[in-house]
């Protein structure tokens, strides 16, 4: 393990070290809203392996890949879709302010308090079941 996983906040959001609000897991992807969203439902999705940038994720469809990645932002969108009753979902791919990589994916016009995690959260998690 390099220094920058060991001191990566992602790194420990992803090992249950530091609580999060997750709204999607499997064993390769994480999903949970961001603690300063830009709106309701603002959701980081990011590798549980530390990469440093989104486009460092293996190719391929396998798990773990790029593509399987892809995926879950795709499933994350469509249940904010759903949980939030707006068309436009916004997403983009970041990594300069967390050396993890990850993707901020939101709601573009859902109304709401983006600071009522626990009722956001549940949303997203219903909408996705």
């Amino acid at each position: 393990m390099s220094t920058n996983e060991t001191n990566c906040i992602f790194c420990k959001i992803a090992k249950g070290e530091i609580p999060s609000y997750k709204v999607y897991e499997d064993e390769n992807f994480l999903a949970f809203l961001d603690i300063n969203p830009h709106g309701v439902g603002h959701v980081q999705v990011i590798p549980k392996e530390h990469y440093r940038w989104v486009w460092d994720l293996p190719s391929g469809g396998g798990q773990g890949s790029i593509g399987a990645y892809f995926e879950v932002v795709r499933k994350v969108a469509l249940a904010q879709q759903k949980a939030f009753n707006t068309e436009m979902i916004r997403s983009q791919i970041f990594g300069d302010e967390v050396p993890h990589a990850h993707i901020w994916v939101w709601p573009n016009d859902a109304s709401g308090d983006p600071k009522d995690f626990d009722t956001n959260a549940n949303k997203i998690r219903a909408a996705l079941e």
